[in-house]
């Protein structure tokens, strides 16, 4: 299953860097690079992703994106908290089963 496109107009990629540049960290300003509104502590091909109940924080890489378990927890997350909040990217589940998952998809 894909993630679904938010505009016919942008391709499934262009939509993806978008959720990521919105929801990417709780971070402040002063804790970005100035030059693309990224965290300075996430690595060029990673993502901040806050998993729990106690937000724990995950730096998981870009190609999760691909992987149809991933996509599953994107669409719970959006249903649960949508996209476009100053929260960072919540996954809506027990941090054990994001563990377990994350450890398949590597």
């Amino acid at each position: 299953m894909a993630i679904k496109k938010y505009s016919n107009k942008l391709p499934q990629n262009a939509v993806l860097k978008q959720i990521l540049k919105r929801c990417s960290s709780l971070g402040k300003k002063n804790d970005y690079n100035n030059d693309n509104d990224y965290p300075v502590d996430v690595p060029k091909g990673h993502f901040a992703v806050y998993v729990g109940e106690n937000r724990s924080r995950y730096i998981v890489p870009i190609s999760f994106l691909t992987h149809p378990e991933f996509q599953s927890l994107l669409r719970q997350a959006e249903e649960e908290f949508g996209f476009d909040h100053d929260m960072g990217l919540t996954i809506p589940c027990q941090e054990v089963v994001f563990q377990s998952l994350t450890s398949m998809i590597r």
